[in-house]
């Protein structure tokens, strides 16, 4: 099958997947539809082969095991699936959380924008119009207030009429749209930093509260998100906790409960969904306590910029606007700051709750007193307690030296490198689909440069004796739940089967993937330098350049004259020898002298008919 026909078949299927989904009264995306036809094709249970050209028989039991999986009524399986796409379509890393949220603010508020910058006043009234939807937009972009509110509207109104008296509007109106923007969205930074400023000034220094100074939603937001994600991380790890200790007793045929009646299966899979859930939640949360951590940074800055502008502004009578406006914008631009974290918070509080949906298959089939009843007496480990219990187990690397292995001192900022997110692959192969953490003070196994972790020294060494084997037993587990390849990480295994917020649908899946990999060449220049070709050139663009120049020169003429300024004006060269110390040296010293000429001319003026008179009076050299 090629891949063009593969795409069109995959794209029909996905297509009659939702439409039947939609009659049956179940809305399902294309993206879910797509992974669930990967995973069935995956699953080696199912018998289909991806380098045999679909029939007929093929797509119809192919539409009908999808529809099957996902018309399930209480999956555990399902539910994490849809936990998983939900989650990676919807979130994003917080740069670009705080890189979109600008943005939808903008789009929001295009239209009064563009109400201002294409307006085209005549009349008073119009003018009048005009300032009004300034004064909103503002209101609107600032957050400061809603326009509805006669105080919000006044405050606004006194604080642009300092900064922007409507006897400039004349001006306003006959700049260019792309100036008038520029001036609306300065206007609106300054006239937010003054209203920031009043309402500081309104009280005495010492009475002044920052938290009066934030917006709204963010104090309402910032201490209530964190504690209520830790709460229900807490939760789910808890019952992680009881599933897995659960499904132990179940593994140790010695020690199975009598009234459990409930197929294991089932046990894995709502363990794999709040294990799903917990690794989710440690997301959000690690974003929210960043956003607590910016928010007090901006906090003490806000303090300080307003500090500057008290000591600035206050028992002076006026205050020159190029050094009183840049600190207006520096209270605007941390009001903005504490906007978009406020939004960020609001955003990590509202996937909290549309995660929780996701939970509802495994709360339904084991309720709490069900899990006890199946527990026990048993004692429920915490991650922390399976983690002490092995950290006194440590590997030896000399015990073995075909591979590399990574000791603790070296592995305490790699948690992120972790292949199958930290699970031991061991365990989960021996004991059937199950889900520990890996300590990593026993050892990290790098292979393939990939890093590995175990429950025990005794799993690590069984691992490393065979990886690939175990690796590959890994990838058929995650075959048979297809909800492990998210969970786990084996997008690299799979790669067919691509993370959900980089699938698009009818995305080729019944054809080979293209492999791939990174390889790199190195050769010497020039082996031979008398080989070098000085006129060659290899840019074409420069080729044609010269030939450009030579074509150009052909149709020019040069000529030469010589004017009496010019002659006798040519190059020269003139090559000299600079002089050079030499010197002899003779058996005696010896030095002759000579006498010192020394004449004296007299009557040389005075008298107009004197003679002169000449006296030699240069001494003997013996004397």
């Amino acid at each position: 099958m090629s891949r063009a026909h593969a795409e069109g078949v995959i794209k029909t299927i996905i297509r009659e997947i939702v439409q039947q989904c939609a009659e049956r009264g179940h809305v399902v995306s294309d993206t879910l539809a797509a992974f669930m036809v990967k995973s069935v094709v995956l699953d080696p249970r199912h018998g289909f082969n991806v380098d045999r050209t679909l029939t007929k028989q093929d797509v119809h039991k192919l539409e009908e095991l999808c529809l099957d999986r996902l018309m399930e009524d209480c999956s555990p399986s399902l539910d994490t699936i849809k936990m998983q796409v939900y989650f990676d379509l919807n979130y994003s890393s917080r740069r670009e959380f705080l890189e979109e949220i600008p943005r939808l603010v903008e789009s929001r508020l295009s239209t009064v924008s563009r109400d201002i910058t294409d307006s085209r006043v005549k009349t008073r009234e119009e003018l009048d119009a005009l300032y009004r939807k300034i004064i909103t937009y503002i209101l609107l972009r600032s957050g400061m207030g809603s326009p509805a509110d006669v105080n919000a509207v006044q405050e606004a109104t006194a604080a642009l009429q300092s900064v922007f008296p409507q006897t400039e509007q004349g001006a306003f109106v006959v700049l260019l749209k792309r100036d008038k923007e520029q001036q609306l969205n300065e206007l609106t930074m300054i006239v937010t930093g003054i209203q920031l400023f009043n309402k500081a000034s309104k009280k005495r220094e010492e009475e002044t509260d920052l938290h009066e100074l934030m917006p709204a939603a963010l104090n309402k937001t910032l201490p209530v998100i964190g504690k209520s994600i830790e709460a229900e991380l807490k939760v789910s790890q808890s019952l992680a906790w009881k599933y897995t200790t659960v499904l132990e007793k179940l593994m140790d045929s010695d020690n199975q409960p009598e009234d459990c009646d409930m197929p294991s299966i089932l046990l894995k899979q709502a363990l794999y969904n709040v294990r799903q859930h917990e690794v989710f939640l440690k997301v959000l949360l690690d974003d929210a306590r960043l956003c607590a951590q910016h928010v007090e940074s901006l906090q003490l800055e806000l303090s300080s910029q307003m500090k500057l502008l008290k000591e600035t502004v206050q028992s002076k009578p006026a205050v020159p606007t190029a050094k009183v406006f840049p600190l207006f914008k520096a209270l605007s631009k941390l009001w903005s700051g504490l906007q978009d974290e406020a939004a960020l918070l609001n955003i990590l509080s509202n996937m909290k709750l549309n995660l929780q949906p996701f939970l509802a298959s495994q709360a339904k089939i084991f309720s709490e007193a069900y899990l006890d009843g199946l527990l026990q007496e048993s004692e429920v480990k915490t991650d922390e307690q399976r983690m002490t219990e092995s950290a006194d187990e440590r590997i030896v690397p000399a015990e073995m030296k075909t591979q590399e292995w990574l000791l603790p001192e070296a592995t305490a900022s790699i948690n992120h490198l972790l292949q199958y997110n930290g699970v031991c692959g061991y365990t989960l192969v021996s004991r059937d689909g199950l889900l520990l953490p890996g300590n990593p003070h026993i050892g990290v196994l790098k292979h393939k440069e990939k890093l590995y972790v175990f429950t025990s020294k005794k799993a690590a060494l069984e691992f490393a004796s065979c990886p690939d084997n175990f690796i590959a037993e890994v990838a058929e587990k995650a075959k048979l739940s297809p909800e492990l390849i998210q969970l786990l990480k084996l997008h690299q295994q799979f790669s067919c089967v691509s993370p959900y917020s980089e699938l698009q649908p009818g995305e080729s899946l019944l054809v080979n993937p293209i492999t791939k990999c990174e390889s790199g060449t190195q050769t010497d220049i020039h082996p031979v330098e008398t080989n070098i070709v000085k006129s060659y050139e290899w840019n074409e663009w420069e080729l044609r350049r010269k030939a450009i120049k030579r074509a150009d020169l052909l149709t020019k003429a040069t000529h030469s004259a010589q004017t009496d300024l010019s002659h006798m004006r040519r190059e020269n060269v003139t090559q000299t020898w600079l002089p050079k110390d030499a010197a002899c040296q003779s058996k005696t010293d010896a030095e002759s002298n000579v006498p010192k000429p020394q004449i004296y001319l007299a009557g040389l003026r005075g008298q107009k008919d004197g003679r002169m008179v000449k006296t030699n009076l240069t001494r003997s050299v013996d004397e």
